[in-house]
């Protein structure tokens, strides 16, 4: 079973509002990454501080369980929430998260016997848009929360790390978008249009 975790718990400070909730080619962009994910998951959550502010898509919306930790406390409330077994992970301001990186991810976490199928590229690990083995990285994460680390990678030396390099990440990303977070509302004008050529 998969569970899609939709990470939505960012402050959103460089955007000037909460850009989950913001418009994009005229609906919010958590609309648009789910709608763009869902086909993939058999479970979809929403992490959020903010959860009537959601409740328009009606899914389940889980707090944080470790408040004020940042994407490592994220990480952790996702996991621990899901009911599948995988669990990928995608950050809300991902318009163009690929569902092909996760069908082909949740065959390489078996064949690799691997806890975590991550992409990296040359800016370095993307833990918001990798799959995890749940039970195995919970314990880890706990325990580097308990160890006040705030790193969301601080705990990979804890677990199998099956990490795809800049050239297999390439595969799912031939473009150069899928990794793209916006953070500013000249980000939104760029994405909006490369998504229009995109459809």
């Amino acid at each position: 079973m998969l569970t899609l975790a939709i990470q939505a718990g960012g402050k959103s400070s460089r955007m000037g509002e909460d850009k989950a909730l913001k418009l994009f080619n005229g609906i919010p962009l958590i609309q648009h990454v789910y709608n763009r994910m869902s086909p993939i998951a058999d479970e979809i959550i929403v992490t959020s501080n903010n959860p009537e502010a959601y409740s328009f898509l009606d899914l389940r919306i889980v707090p944080d369980l470790r408040l004020g930790r940042g994407a490592l406390g994220g990480l952790y409330t996702a996991l621990s929430a899901a009911k599948g077994d995988l669990v990928a992970v995608v950050a809300c301001d991902m318009p163009f998260a690929s569902n092909q990186f996760f069908l082909a991810a949740s065959k390489l976490i078996v064949t690799h016997g691997a806890d975590l199928i991550i992409p990296k590229t040359e800016y370095g690990y993307e833990p918001l848009h990798a799959l995890y083995r749940r039970d195995a990285c919970i314990p880890p994460i706990e325990a580097a929360l308990d160890a006040d680390k705030w790193k969301v990678i601080s705990w990979f030396n804890q677990v199998k790390v099956h990490a795809l390099s800049p050239e297999e990440s390439a595969l799912f990303n031939p473009d150069g978008l899928n990794f793209w977070n916006l953070n500013t509302p000249e980000d939104f004008i760029k994405a909006e249009k490369r998504s229009l050529n995109e459809s």
